[in-house]
């Protein structure tokens, strides 16, 4: 009876370890962010230094890293990326790196369910990039991947960790879909000509078709604003100061009357400069 009393006693203290639930030591992250025409996640796990010396100790150097602690890193591009000139197919991968002391490789691999790197396989690799180590300043406690020098078409994932830090530079060829999708609205009866000027002058860098783009788009709107800033701002980087000061000179009216200072202190500052 006083054994059956007994197991009864341990079963009910085991019962109630089993739910407690303690923090994770290498907690979970999962990142979104939205790029050029899509969205890249990565999820995987912040392992911590806790005093520890991290590169060349406790990630070794010269030798496959998970890039994380737990389940393999995962990286999931929602649609087709260049990195370093190769092409990347939407989808999801592992990010497997070798850290060296001047340089990393990192590998993107299919392995998707290993844990960790155990049951990694060099046959499953879809590509593998080196990139320079650089030495950074403060110590980064928690292992860190983030997207950093996000442009239109380009941003870089950076992995950093004690004093450490490497970046992959990913791009995405977007012009000629974009400029599709505006061919084909321009046919229809609402013209984006307010998109295209835009397009034609930041992604193209043709100021001539945008300059015809935006003069369409202050007749379409003549009521905004921002437009015949835009306006003006082209014709001065076209070297027609004078087209620049009357376009301005419209867009300050216009932005007094609708009482946006913002507007109003862009008009009056790229006016000083075209005096």
């Amino acid at each position: 009876m006083k054994k059956l009393l007994l197991m009864s006693a341990v079963c009910i203290a085991t019962a109630g370890w089993a739910q407690i639930k303690m923090p994770a030591p290498s907690p979970t992250q999962t990142l979104k962010q939205d790029f050029a025409l899509s969205s890249i996640e990565v999820t995987y796990s912040r392992p911590a230094t806790r005093g520890r010396k991290v590169m060349g100790d406790l990630v070794p150097y010269n030798k496959l890293w998970r890039t994380g602690a737990n389940a393999a890193t995962l990286i999931k591009f929602n649609d087709d990326v260049m990195i370093k000139g190769k092409k990347i197919d939407s989808g999801s991968y592992v990010i497997y790196t070798i850290p060296h002391e001047e340089s990393w490789d990192i590998i993107l691999n299919k392995g998707l369910k290993n844990w960790g790197s155990s049951g990694y396989t060099d046959s499953l690799d879809v590509a593998r990039f080196t990139v320079e180590s650089k030495k950074i300043k403060p110590t980064v406690e928690n292992f860190t991947i983030q997207f950093n020098n996000i442009t239109a078409s380009s941003c870089e994932l950076q992995l950093s960790w004690e004093n450490t830090m490497v970046s992959l530079p990913i791009m995405a060829q977007i012009n000629d879909r974009i400029r599709s999708q505006i061919d084909a609205a321009l046919q229809t009866d609402k013209k984006p000509y307010w998109q295209a000027a835009q397009f034609y002058n930041e992604y193209e860098k043709n100021e001539k078709k945008a300059l015809e783009y935006i003069t369409e788009a202050t007749k379409q709107n003549p009521g905004a604003y921002w437009v015949w800033l835009y306006k003006a701002k082209i014709e001065n980087s076209m070297g027609d100061k004078a087209a620049a000061m009357a376009s301005s000179k419209k867009s300050l009216e216009l932005a007094k009357e609708d009482k946006n200072d913002d507007y109003i202190k862009m008009n009056e500052e790229l006016q000083s400069k075209l005096k």
